[in-house]
């Protein structure tokens, strides 16, 4: 046979159970193949704790096919939204924004097949926001913090999540871009809230606003067309024509104003020589006085991320610089990236627990699991507890039937722990009815 034959034909005359095999098979030997036939799985059934346990497979540091994975977790995405899944799809949509977004931070390589997985990333995200708007006013603290305190990307375009956002969300991101623009000189913060003020105008259908802002800007070809198209989508035919007639020549390019440098250097030198908790907090305060924070912070992070990769301490250390930073998001999605401490992965799912249901349910099962191991009454005490935790959390995710299918799993596999068995159903839990009192207590 040929090494170009098409195999299709032949496959075709196999039955479901030898194809099965033999794509079994397949997968055992191919990591790839696999992890693309989990994230399937989950889109099949609809489990959508599965597919956030696959992310955190996905993201493995130092993980070459990286960027593949990602790939295969934007296909589940897309595939469950073309599908109209019931489920809320954007947290996990979100995770996977963010999740790019940071190893672009750490590698300092924005373009190629990564730098094109984020921008459809965010687009999936908006999809999903549109689907299950998610309230406004957090989705438009996320836009700000991406595009005011990110590191430069990804960059947003609010008229994908315009649905979303609604009234409430477009007026408070309105009301951070006026307050910057009142505020702040030339510079990074200024050039976004220029932006952001632009699309605002359009998305809120400001025609005066918009010409406006674009007539502020130095004369140049395109912004000159701009302004005739949006002159014309008014009908404002005149007016357009008017423009047109005015636009040409005048190119102004102002120069770039320098900056200075003090005491950040300094601190920069010191966390250079020794990173940690506290040479960050002193970097952070002299850079945010001069207005730099933002390049510093990209900057140390991406070292403090390589000592993270290191070991379980060093990456404790990076979430908690993270929660000093005010970035709960960043911090869970480092504790998950880098193998944190089991202790801090569960104090930030409690924290992360209330907003963000399906993303927590890994951690409390494995605690759980932990738990259990221990093999003494008050462990099995405490892991019914969390038991409950469990089914709070699928109930508020609206995965209900995954905790059914997660606790007639486990309790099938410890059926013989008589004192762990009685402690759930102490705890009002719940049992399967196939389960049977086991004769040897353990």
């Amino acid at each position: 046979m040929s090494p170009h034959s098409d195999l299709r034909p032949y496959l075709r005359t196999l039955d479901a159970e030898t194809l099965a095999d033999l794509l079994h098979a397949q997968a055992e030997r191919d990591p790839e193949l696999r992890h693309s036939l989990e994230l399937r799985a989950a889109t099949q059934s609809g489990d959508v704790s599965e597919a956030h346990r696959l992310l955190d497979t996905a993201v493995t540091d130092g993980n070459v096919e990286y960027a593949a994975k990602i790939g295969a977790v934007l296909d589940t995405l897309q595939r469950m939204l073309d599908a109209g899944s019931p489920a809320d799809l954007a947290p996990l949509a979100r995770r996977t924004v963010d999740d790019i977004s940071e190893t672009l931070e750490q590698s300092g390589d924005h373009a190629g097949d990564l730098g094109d997985r984020l921008e459809r990333a965010v687009e999936l995200y908006a999809r999903a926001c549109a689907a299950r708007p998610p309230d406004p006013e957090k989705l438009a603290d996320w836009i700000v913090e991406v595009e005011f305190d990110g590191p430069g990307w990804p960059v947003i375009d609010l008229a994908e999540f315009a649905t979303a956002l609604g009234e409430p969300g477009l007026k408070r991101i309105k009301s951070t871009v006026d307050d910057v623009l009142a505020v702040s000189g030339p510079g990074h913060r200024r050039d976004v809230a220029e932006r952001l003020q632009e699309q605002l105008a359009e998305v809120l259908g400001d025609v005066d606003g918009l010409v406006a802002i674009l007539s502020a800007k130095p004369p140049r070809r395109d912004v000159s067309l701009k302004i005739v198209r949006v002159l014309r989508a008014a009908g404002r035919h005149s007016e357009a024509i008017a423009h047109a007639a005015r636009a040409l020549t005048h190119d102004k390019n102002p120069p770039p104003v320098p900056e200075a440098d003090d005491e950040t250097s300094r601190r920069r030198k010191e966390f250079d020589a020794e990173p940690g908790r506290e040479t960050y907090a002193a970097l952070r305060e002299a850079a945010t006085a001069d207005g730099k924070w933002t390049v510093h912070r990209r900057e140390a992070l991406a070292r403090l991320r390589e000592l993270a990769a290191e070991s379980a301490e060093h990456a404790d250390a990076l979430a908690r610089v993270l929660l000093d930073d005010g970035r709960p998001d960043e911090a869970w999605r480092a504790c998950v990236r880098f193998g944190a401490s089991p202790e801090l992965k569960l104090e930030l799912a409690e924290q992360r627990a209330t907003d963000h249901p399906a993303e927590t349910i890994p951690v409390f099962r494995e605690h759980v699991e932990e738990l259990i191991e221990r093999k003494d009454p008050q462990a099995y005490q405490e892991a019914a507890k969390r038991l409950k935790v469990l089914r709070s959390l699928h109930k508020r995710a609206e995965t209900p039937d995954e905790f059914t299918a997660y606790l007639a799993a486990l309790v099938e596999t410890h059926r013989r722990k008589t004192r762990l068995i009685t402690e759930i159903r102490t705890a009002r839990i719940a049992l399967p009815k196939a389960v049977t009192s086991p004769r040897t207590p353990r």
